[in-house]
């Protein structure tokens, strides 16, 4: 990665119409400011207003919302490589219950062990369709009894939502927050 970022903060007196009325929306909708990834995304305003209402569904409300969702999101920070998501939602899955040896698997690249049931459908499901493009019969019929058909659209939607997240934040070279550490690199 390069040392500076391709893309910086924006200043919010630099804003266009549009951009103020989708960070304002954005204020209003998540009751946060605008920052992380979303700073980026405000450079299409629609794009942040659309990816705002799919992702407080997807963090808030979807079928697997709380530990399994964080844990979810996990995998993806892992998968993209991605400091930005690892940093922020690290903590968060901690505070949902997620072991730190579970955490310490993932962050380092391994399958980890002493799963449960419903972490390891994810995490194959998640490893399968991200790295493979495809989940296994066998890995979609473990997710389906699991979570049934919602789950499994809940689940695909994760994948996608906090892939955009990396993937734009990878594309930009977005800086990590200060303080945070790298993740390890992986060969």
């Amino acid at each position: 990665m390069s040392t500076k970022p391709r893309m910086g903060e924006l200043a919010v007196a630099d804003y266009t119409p549009a951009q103020k009325e989708a960070a304002d929306f954005f204020e209003q909708t998540r009751g946060v400011k605008l920052a992380g990834p979303f700073d980026i995304l405000l450079r299409s305003p629609e794009v942040l207003k659309r990816a705002q209402y799919l992702g407080a569904f997807l963090r808030y409300d979807c079928s697997l919302s709380g530990a399994l969702s964080e844990f979810a999101i996990l995998v993806v920070a892992r998968i993209w490589s991605n400091d930005y998501e690892w940093f922020i939602h690290m903590p968060i899955a901690k505070k949902q219950g997620v072991s730190e040896t579970i955490i310490d698997a993932i962050r380092h690249g391994r399958r980890p062990e002493g799963m449960s049931e419903e972490q390891a459908a994810i995490y194959d499901f998640s490893s399968e369709l991200m790295v493979k493009r495809r989940v296994t019969n066998e890995t979609y019929a473990r997710v389906h009894k699991l979570f049934g058909d919602k789950g499994i659209i809940d689940l695909s939607a994760l994948n996608g939502y906090y892939s955009l997240l990396a993937m734009t934040m990878n594309a930009v070279e977005m800086a990590c927050p200060e303080g945070a550490e790298e993740l390890p690199k992986l060969d």
